[in-house]
């Protein structure tokens, strides 16, 4: 079976609000960028936060990494791409920020979420089958 694409890309502009004196983001504020691409990612599969609490499962981020490569700066034209890598018992999702200008990339990052039943709160070891239907790939 083939996989689908599983990746999407938004593009953003670091407000002023974002940075510190020197015009430079503030570290903080870059998982709020990788929120907002795992967020239209989500949605581009039809299965965003309100739909995954519905469905039964709640799905918090218990692990985040971000290597930085060069500062994001307040004003510059950023796009954020976010690439599903491993859906078969977490949710890893990878990120990559680039400068729209030149395509340099500037930082590189990585979360992962898991499956809580809703009802019990256990975490599961394994993704739901509803992920897998909404990705357009094989259940185990």
């Amino acid at each position: 079976m083939t996989v689908p694409d599983l990746s999407f890309e938004v593009a953003l502009s670091p407000t002023f609000h974002d940075c510190d004196p020197m015009h430079v983001v503030w570290h903080g504020n870059y998982f709020k960028y990788f929120e907002v691409a795992r967020c239209a990612l989500l949605q581009r599969y039809d299965y965003d936060y309100p739909q995954m609490r519905d469905s039964g499962y709640i799905w918090p981020v218990v692990d985040a990494r971000v290597k930085y490569i060069r500062p994001l700066l307040y004003g510059q034209a950023l796009r954020v791409r976010a690439t599903i890598t491993e859906w078969e018992n977490r949710l890893k999702i990878a990120y990559e920020i680039f400068d729209a200008d030149s395509g340099q990339v500037l930082t590189r990052a990585h979360t992962i979420q898991v499956a809580v039943d809703a009802a019990t709160n256990e975490m599961l070891y394994l993704c739901p089958s509803v992920l897998w239907e909404r990705l357009g790939v094989q259940v185990p």
